[in-house]
């Protein structure tokens, strides 16, 4: 009995996705013993040779776990956290084949839905705090110690505004798998967000030399003009840094790459100074969030405060502008964010949008259709919708199974938080980034996602010239 227990301990300690598995076989042999004291019993051996088994068979059960406890303590870093460093945890990791899940394996898939199931635990704001009060172990753990990159990629800087309040290490790991030594990032967290959060983004801007914290916050509404003014103080701020990037990419705190750097990179240079946004003709519906006059009113929910609209009529937007609609989301040329800051037509419109509902997605699809703007986009062009343009992939309940399958993960408002069997899909669709995704709802795919592009990055660094930095 002894021989067998042990073996199958020594099997289970070599296969670590056994391990999770052994509290199932530890209970099941704890109820062989029981059954086998019993027998002992209706057996009416002698009481000092019922100790004696008794005695033996706890002794096996103790070794079992004590091999348990090595067991786990050896395979901690392949399933469950990251490694320690100075006894600090970063986020957690699972033991799962990224590859597999890419393929669509039925085993691989249906593990990463046990996952979800089971074992999905948040990563706490305050392991981020601690990790970044010692930035040389920050560096290290997360790999920016050295950087190497392209040159390609040295010579085409970018920036990055992050609107976010909330998950701290999702934001960490966007950053860290869009991270160039040549590139700024601005981090605009929500006055609002609890100061574990806050001081882990403050933390972030103190370890890495190329991101900051936008010098003005805003208290961010949903809905409202604090939105739209989240992405325009990080704008100000990275016009005045001295990174003179090419092109700007405004992210939240779910959204999440789909390309490499260098990928991303490359397609940003066949832009040619062109915009990247939705721009489209509003339908009547959309039509009344910037005709009618809202007022920002207390909600009993999750929002706290929205605009509600009034039956006092808009005066029509200064300057004679035609209004488009389209979403928060950009990518837009240095030229046309100079261009902006400067304007007598922009500030006058900002304005006119204070009171309008949802203004970041009728702000940047209006002001790149105005004539004479860098990489304008003709008013006589017709609509580009979200699916045309790249910059993000938000994938809509009412149009599943009619433009896109199924949400393997959960919906909230309508839009799908990505799963991990949508990983394939995700990468090969052709957009540049995804929205949404959320480890408390699928751990699996950020991970396979972080995988995969890391894969893509070192196979374009392989075959070209490379530049290597390190960061101190």
């Amino acid at each position: 009995m002894e021989f067998v227990c042990f073996f199958t301990i020594y099997s289970i300690c070599n296969n670590s996705q056994l391990i999770m598995k052994f509290h199932d076989i530890l209970s099941y042999e704890l109820y062989r013993i029981i059954v086998y004291l019993r027998r002992m019993n209706k057996r009416r051996l002698s009481a000092r040779v019922r100790r004696k088994r008794v005695v033996s068979s706890l002794v096996v059960l103790l070794s079992a776990c004590i091999m348990l406890l090595l067991c786990v303590k050896s395979s901690f870093t392949s399933w469950d956290f990251l490694p320690l460093v100075s006894g600090l945890r970063t986020f957690q990791r699972y033991d799962i084949n990224c590859s597999a899940i890419y393929a669509m394996d039925p085993v691989e898939v249906g593990k990463s839905l046990v996952i979800r199931r089971n074992r999905v635990v948040e990563d706490t704001d305050r392991s981020l705090v601690e990790l970044t009060s010692n930035c040389s172990s920050f560096l290290e753990t997360r790999g920016y110690g050295k950087m190497c990159y392209s040159e390609e990629e040295e010579d085409f800087p970018l920036a990055f505004s992050l609107v976010v309040h909330k998950s701290a290490w999702l934001v960490e790991r966007i950053i860290r798998a869009l991270y160039s030594p040549s590139n700024i990032y601005c981090i605009h967290y929500d006055q609002k967000s609890p100061p574990q959060f806050a001081a882990a983004m403050e933390g972030l801007a103190h370890c890495l030399p190329n991101v900051f914290i936008a010098s003005k916050r805003e208290s961010v509404f949903y809905a409202s003009v604090s939105r739209l003014k989240a992405d325009l103080n990080c704008l100000s701020d990275l016009l005045s840094s001295e990174v003179k990037w090419k092109y700007v990419i405004n992210l939240c705190g779910q959204d999440f790459p789909l390309r490499s750097h260098i990928e991303l990179v490359a397609e940003l240079r066949k832009l040619r100074g062109a915009n990247m946004v939705e721009t489209c003709r509003p339908t009547e519906s959309k039509k009344e969030r910037f005709t009618f006059h809202h007022e920002l009113q207390d909600a009993s929910y999750e929002y706290q405060k929205l605009p509600v609209k009034t039956d006092r009529l808009k005066s029509p937007p200064p300057h004679g502008i035609e209004m488009f609609t389209g979403n928060a989301y950009f990518v837009l040329s240095r030229e046309f964010v100079l261009h902006v800051s400067s304007s007598d037509v922009a500030r006058d419109f900002l304005a006119w949008s204070e009171d309008t509902y949802s203004p970041d997605e009728h702000f940047w699809a209006t002001l790149v259709r105005l004539p004479g703007v860098p990489g304008e986009v003709r008013r006589s062009r017709g609509d580009i919708t979200d699916a045309m343009s790249m910059t993000r992939l938000v994938k809509w309940q009412y149009q599943e199974e009619h433009l896109y399958p199924p949400c393997s993960g959960t919906h909230v408002r309508s839009v799908c938080i990505y799963g991990a069997a949508e990983l394939r899909w995700l990468l090969s669709n052709g957009h540049w980034f995804a929205n949404k995704v959320d480890p408390s709802v699928d751990p699996v795919l950020v991970q396979c996602l972080e995988e995969k592009l890391e894969e893509r990055q070192k196979l374009f660094l392989s075959v070209t010239e490379k530049v290597c930095r390190e960061i101190n």
